[in-house]
Order: structure tokens, then C-alpha cells, then sequence
């Protein structure tokens, strides 16, 4: 008697249902959203220390992606073109600080060696804490010619700048500041006090007289002279 077999079904795999296949990442496109912020602030920071260091039209998109150690694209995936990071550089890194320096003029407006010394306090600590400031300030910014000064008003205005000019000719008016002090210098002139001996100290190291100055004294240095030339006495 032969036995009878019986064929047995073929193993089936069972259907994924609900699962689709995941889409392709694009090139330059960033993975997770946990990194996005702290990436482009650090293209931001990187764009900062380029331009200041060969200036922002010697500067394109490839070079602070190269520096930065990312891909072109994914720099583009941040910025689209230098105008776009430009206007980020602006309202991030410069605006908030032009900001805090006209701000001080409203606080202990009673006492202006005050005001002027926190002035000078205020962008010692910024030169310090951000190396590429007073490069880029003198390049871009002070200079004729440098791509961010006429940009930076368009964005936002003289409203700080007018209020500290303001503030300086009420004083005048008040007896509390020299009268030969004119306001519209002011500025340029504690900007000039801190931070060109900051940049020129850097060609300093191998002369003996000026080799150990610091920061520290440089603003000593600046506000000693600052309070004598707005004191009336």
C-alpha cells in the first residue's frame, strides 16, 4: 500500500502592513532636527571669522562650508546665497550688540563716566569673547567700502546711534559733559580707545615695551582717559 503525501503549503512571509519605505535622504540635507541650531550657528561663527579675517567679498559660500567641514550643499541648505547669510549675520551676531551698546545710554543716564565707562567696558568683553569683532567692525562696518554698514541701516535703522547722540547733547546741555566734546565722534572715539590697541597689540610680541598689556589694560587704559575728556571739572 503506498502512502499518500500530501504537499504542504509554501511558507509565506507575512505582510508589513502600515510600513513604508523610508524616504531617501537629499543631499546636503541635515540629519535630525536636534543638531539643526547648534550647525548653523556654527556656519554663522565660521562666516564671521572668515570675513573678518580676508574680508566678506574675498569670501564665498565654498570657502566657509571648507573651513566649517561641511559640504557646499548643506551650507546652501542653510543659506541660499551670501545676501541671505549676510541679513542672518546681521540681525544674529551684530544687531543685538549695536543694541546693548545704545541701550547704556538710557541706563544711569544721570551719570554719563558711568555710562561711557560701561561703553567701553561692554566692547572690551566683546572683542574678548568673540575674536573676530574688531576686525570685522574696522572692515566692514567703520569702512567706506565694507559691505556691511549701508546693510546693517537698511535692517534696522540709526534709532540706537540718534538716542546716544541725543543723550550726549543733553548732557552737554546739563553741564555734565565737556561742551568740546562732539557727539557724533563719541563712539568712534571709545571704539578707537579699546579696540585698535587690540588689534595692533597683536603685532606687539616682540617689542619689550608693550608686550605684556593685556585687555585689561587697555580698557584701564581707555576709561582713565575717557573720564577725564567728558568730565567738566
Amino acid at each position: 500500500m503506498v502512502a499518500r503525501t500530501t504537499d504542504k503549503p509554501s511558507a509565506r512571509k507575512p505582510k508589513t502592513a502600515g510600513k513604508q519605505k523610508a524616504e531617501p535622504r537629499r543631499p546636503g540635507r541635515p540629519s535630525g532636527s536636534a543638531n539643526k541650531q547648534e550647525q548653523r550657528s556654527r556656519l554663522l561663527d565660521t562666516a564671521m571669522k572668515l570675513f573678518a579675517e580676508q574680508g566678506i567679498a574675498e569670501t564665498p559660500l565654498s570657502a566657509i562650508a571648507r573651513e566649517a567641514g561641511v559640504t557646499p550643499a548643506l551650507m546652501h541648505y542653510y543659506f541660499n546665497s551670501r545676501d541671505q547669510l549676510l541679513d542672518a549675520l546681521i540681525d544674529e551676531r551684530i544687531q543685538p550688540r549695536r543694541a546693548a551698546l545704545g541701550e547704556m545710554f538710557n541706563s544711569n543716564a544721570r551719570d554719563p563716566v558711568t555710562v561711557i565707562t560701561h561703553v567701553a567696558e561692554h566692547l572690551m568683553q566683546t572683542c574678548a569673547e568673540h575674536p573676530w569683532f574688531p576686525a570685522l567692525w574696522m572692515r566692514e562696518i567703520i569702512s567706506d567700502n565694507g559691505m556691511l554698514r549701508q546693510r546693517v541701516i537698511e535692517r534696522h535703522g540709526k534709532v540706537h546711534y540718534e538716542g546716544a547722540v541725543d543723550r550726549i547733547r543733553q548732557w552737554q546741555a546739563q553741564g555734565k559733559v565737556n561742551p568740546h566734546i562732539e557727539p557724533t565722534l563719541l563712539f568712534i572715539s571709545i571704539f578707537g580707545l579699546v579696540v585698535v590697541p587690540l588689534i595692533a597689540s597683536k603685532t606687539w610680541n616682540n617689542d619689550p615695551m608693550k608686550h605684556k598689556f593685556n585687555p585689561e589694560d587697555i580698557a584701564r587704559h581707555a576709561i582713565a582717559l575717557l573720564a577725564r575728556g567728558v568730565s567738566v571739572a
